[in-house]
């Protein structure tokens, strides 16, 4: 055979070998599949929990090279690689979405026909979930495996030493993210001594606090190139020894109990090019052999108690490429030698104290790509940064954080040249002036975020432009104007859209279709109506809405509560919405406040926490609700009814609803008892106030020991105040008991809750004495801290309790400003006796009402030691004496009512008392202004005078009764003048109207009794 036929043969045979390879890579050949391999993989399915058939082309007969997840050798046809991961998830993923992920998880457990897969090298079954399950021991008999991903699976229990027999194992990844399974745990890691070949190994999650061995085992792996023990539960060093990894580049110690300072053998580990010591209990500086480590690229030292300020050797790593020095203690500036950190792509400072402004070397990062300096105190123009950052990375920095400082100014217009910027966020500074129409040019746009600042002015058409915008927060600024449809007709990857709290109107037609599917929309207090926006059918994948206070009047179309079933959040609430609603289908959170809803209160879904329906029209009673709730077990944490139509009993069927810990049915028309069932629930909060109620409170309410509030004001429940208040509810901080039937003595044991700062139990038949031992009460001897858990409870952002005051004369109400609030009000009861001394110690008051009773005596000398009282009255009681001098202490007095007992004597000289007028002390024998120039006239006692029937009258009578006119009408003349910044939401109208009427009564009733 000559050279030329063996060159052809040759050629021929190679092209032969070509196309079978090429058919073999291909995977089309029925031959390429090893039936034994093809049947181990059938009986591997059998035992899988396949939701979503991701397995489906696993089926017999079938080419098991052609199914999903399984490659095959090109040569041999054997199975070498199986990679059951399921797909990725975007951040920003819909409801829907997230239930496809979810139901792609594979589950079930993992039958031993893999061990039939002799040639497999590459196992992924990351990111499933297997409930729990151990891993499979026999894992360690698949002696071809070079690679295993077992990581955030769902496993569970030991780990299994026989993975030690994995000689040839190269990537090992048995990481954990969730706790919801059986904890993780390895009590010794001496298994991982056979493993040789190892380069990579990660066992985040997994409970290493009883392996105190990780440290020398670790570091006799010769090939160990990474090692990942984040969350591992690992405290100090285990043994002082010497390390010598000779290879390892990436160490991850993050999330662990490492204190109080680093390692010193990390220092000794020259050929580290990633350290994460992330998440610790470091303190103190941040050490300087880190100086010493010229290998590093990546180092994060965030969320530690590193203090002082950034040491500027740090910068002396030219090769860093990322540092993050995130949520530690440094205060200072930010140094000038950051600039010499000529390799850096991210930079993270955030979380600090850090303050003053950029230093100009920043414009020497021509590599830098993200920079987080958000949560600081930096206090520098914006402009001014963006200047100083377009001279080094106008074309290539990608994400800019700086949320959360004092930064002031315009946004300028250079925030156009960043060309690559795809994440911008500039939230809670100061920023003001319009939104610059040059942000329309960043085409790669993804994130804004410029909420809760000063921007004014319209919303730039420009925004349109942003085609890969998929988050926008606008929120809490100044923005006003209409908004044109143009503004959204290109965003079409929208997801979320937070622009509350601004004054804009969108105008879009009713036949108007959004190019957007949002997850998130959040349009409260725009201008929406007076229409109900139609275009919001068309968004399916919705899950949260606010159109709050959107101006919106009309009844709401029959497509919407259909459109409901994927919310989550549903803010619907201060419009003039009308009409009945069929049910709720949201999932978490309802807003229905302050629209015009009517007929029964709607059904909800089971999973529901929170609803608030207060201030409608909702009537009928209670027990369709409630009695006839036939859906699950409810979840209902909070539900807020007051002010509508309700009527009727409270119905005694609350044992489904044990979950409720928020009630508010205040202001309704419900009658008869409070059951005992209602009293069992354990409330936190209970307002029940201004409602037809009766009867005795029940024993049941004892049991609420986590009691904050009790509201039964403005009813009818009669007999003692219990005894049980003050014994079994150690956390009450309000208590109001007003306007009821209450007789009886104040017990003695109301002077255990040292938690007590509001005590209303004014307009009762209550006798006796006040007890010497309120100086107990202890939260109203102290200055309000309006850190108080106990009065500034929200529920997902809302604060979900207020409380009618009254104070300084007139009925307030209180809600965001109510932990500053302490006050006591006894009024026009049956006391007797004197008033205690005892009382002055309770140094916190800020109003104390004592008004309309029988109290003799004097004033207590030391009354003038509670410096923050607003509000006094005394007035309408037989006190006797003078005016202690110590009242000159009460600056901050801005309502005092003396009037109407025996008080004799010179007014004191202050700023304060001579401010008020001589209504304030009418119907006593005082003297000195502002009731007279001075004291040297004598002060005669008010005569009485017999009118035509017999009866004695008060010859003062139209001065006694204008007291309450000139309350009402001083209250509207000098609102602005007298309140104090504490109180912002005021409900006074009705105040005034009640005084009014009141005054009306009371003039009539003393007409008819003189005959005029």
């Amino acid at each position: 055979m000559n050279a030329n036929m063996r060159v052809t043969i040759f050629i021929i045979g190679f092209l032969t070998l070509a196309a079978t390879g090429i058919t073999l890579c291909d995977g089309k050949s029925s031959a390429l599949c090893i039936e034994s391999e093809r049947q181990a993989l059938l009986q591997f399915k059998q035992d899988i929990i396949d939701r979503s058939n991701r397995l489906s082309s696993w089926a017999d007969p079938g080419d098991c090279c052609n199914w999903v997840g399984v490659s095959c050798d090109n040569l041999t046809g054997h199975v070498y690689k199986l990679d059951l991961r399921p797909s990725s998830i975007s951040d920003y993923a819909s409801d829907a979405e997230i239930g496809v992920y979810w139901r792609s998880m594979l589950r079930g457990r993992i039958n031993p026909s893999l061990l039939l897969l002799k040639h497999l090298s590459h196992l992924d079954l990351s990111l499933n979930n297997f409930g729990g399950l151990q891993i499979p021991q026999f894992l360690g008999s698949m002696e071809s495996l070079t690679y295993l991903d077992l990581s955030k699976a769902g496993f569970g229990g030991a780990l299994p030493h026989q993975l030690g027999n994995l000689s040839k194992l190269q990537y090992l990844n048995l990481g954990v993210t969730s706790f919801r399974y059986q904890l993780v745990e390895a009590r010794n890691l001496q298994w991982l001594s056979g493993l040789s070949s190892l380069q990579y190994l990660d066992l985040s999650g997994v409970d290493l606090s009883k392996a105190t061995d990780w440290l020398q085992v670790t570091n006799k792996l010769p090939s160990l190139v990474e090692l990942h023990l984040s969350a591992c539960l690992l405290y100090d060093d285990p043994s002082p020894i010497t390390v010598n990894y000779t290879s390892l580049s990436t160490l991850d110690l993050s999330n662990n109990y490492i204190s109080p300072s680093v390692p010193m053998w990390i220092f000794s580990l020259g050929s580290l090019v990633s350290l994460d010591l992330s998440t610790n209990s470091f303190e103190s500086l941040i050490p300087n052999s880190f100086q010493n480590m010229s290998s590093l690229k990546f180092l994060d030292l965030s969320i530690n108690s590193f203090n002082s300020s950034i040491p500027g050797w740090l910068f002396s790593l030219k090769h860093l490429e990322f540092l993050s020095l995130r949520g530690n203690l440094l205060q200072g500036k930010i140094p000038s030698a950051i600039g010499n950190l000529s390799s850096i792509i991210s930079l993270d400072l955030s979380g600090n104290q850090l303050e003053g402004i950029l230093p100009t070397s920043v414009e020497n990062l021509f590599n830098l790509r993200q920079l987080d300096l958000s949560d600081n105190k930096i206090d520098q123009e914006t402009s001014e940064v963006l200047q100083s950052l377009s001279r080094c990375c106008s074309d290539d920095l990608r994400s800019l954080n700086m949320a959360n400082n004092n930064l002031t100014g315009h946004l300028s217009d250079e925030v156009g040249q960043f060309k690559s910027l795809s994440n911008l966020l500039l939230s809670q500074n100061s920023i003001s002036g319009p939104i610059p129409a040059s942000l329309g040019n960043l085409s790669s746009l993804k994130y804004i975020d410029i909420s809760d600042n000063q921007l004014d002015g319209s919303l730039p058409q420009s925004l349109g432009q942003l085609k890969s915008l998929e988050y926008l927060n606008i929120a809490y600024n100044l923005l006003e104007g209409a908004v044109p449809e143009v503004v959204f007709s290109h965003l079409t990857r929208l997801r979320v859209l937070k622009a509350t709290q601004n004054k804009l109107k969108f105008e879009a037609k009713s036949n108007w279709v959004p190019p957007f599917q949002c997850q998130t929309i959040e349009m409260g207090y725009w201008f929406l109506g007076p229409k109900f926006p139609t275009w919001l059918q068309f968004q399916k994948d919705l899950s949260t809405l606010d159109i709050s206070s959107a101006g919106i009047s009309d009844v709401v179309p029959s497509w919407f509560w259909n459109f409901t079933s994927k919310l989550v959040s549903l803010n619907i609430s201060h419009n003039q919405l009308e009409g009945e609603i069929p049910y709720l289908s949201v999932h978490k959170l309802v807003d229905l406040r302050s629209n015009r809803f009517t007929g029964p209160l709607p059904r909800v879904l089971p999973d529901v926490a929170t609803l608030f329906f207060s201030n409608n029209s909702f009537s009928g009673s209670l027990s369709h609700f409630f009695c006839d709730y036939e859906l699950g077990e409810p979840k209902l944490f909070l539900l807020q009814l007051e002010t509508n139509l309700l009527s009727g009993d409270i119905p005694d069927c609350w044992v489904k609803w044990r979950g409720i810990r928020v009630l508010n049915m205040g202001n309704n028309n419900l009658t008869g008892k409070i059951p005992d069932s209602l009293g069992s629930l354990g409330f936190m909060f209970l307002n029940l106030r201004n409602n037809k109620l009766s009867g005795e409170l029940p024993l049941t309410l004892q049991n609420n020991t986590d009691l904050f509030m009790l509201d039964v004001g403005e009813n009818q429940f009669s007999g003692n105040i219990p005894k049980w208040i003050g014994e079994s509810l150690p956390n009450l901080a309000i208590l109001s008991l007003r306007s009821n039937s209450f007789a009886g003595h104040i017990p003695q044991e109301l002077c255990q809750l040292s938690s007590l700062q509001i005590l209303d139990l004014g307009d009762n038949k209550i006798s006796g004495a006040i007890p010497k031992c309120f100086k107990d009460l202890s939260a109203m001897a102290t200055k309000p801290n309006n850190t108080d858990a106990v009065i500034d409870f929200f529920v997902d952002g809302e604060f979900i309790r207020s409380e009618l005051l009254v104070m300084k004369g007139r009925v307030d109400e209180y809600s965001t400003t109510l932990s500053l609030v302490t006050t006591m009000d006894l009024s026009n009861n049956n006391l007797i006796g004197e008033i205690p001394k005892e009382l002055a110690s309770l140094a916190g008051l800020q109003s104390l009402n004592l008004s309309g009773n029988s109290f003799i005596g004097r004033i207590p000398d030391h009354v003038g030691n509670m410096r923050l009282l607003e509000s006094l009255d005394f007035s309408r009681n037989h006190l006797h004496g003078s005016i202690p001098v110590s009242f000159s202490n009460l600056n901050f007095l801005s309502h005092l009512n003396l009037s109407y007992n025996n008080l004799t004597g010179r007014i004191p000289t202050s700023t304060q008392l001579q401010s008020f007028d001589k209504f304030s002390y009418v119907g006593n024998q005082l003297c000195g202004p502002p009731v007279t120039e001075n004291c040297s006239r004598k002060i005669e006692t008010p005569k009485n005078v017999t009118n035509e029937d017999g009866h004695e009258e008060d010859e003062g009578w139209f001065e006694k009764y204008w007291i309450y006119a000139s309350v009402a009408i001083g209250y509207v003349v000098g609102f602005w003048g007298v309140v104090a910044p504490l109180y912002f939401i005021k409900s006074w109208g009705l105040a005034y109207y009640e005084k009014v009427d009141s005054i009306g009564r009371k003039l009539s009733k003393l007409w008819v009794k003189t005959g005029t």
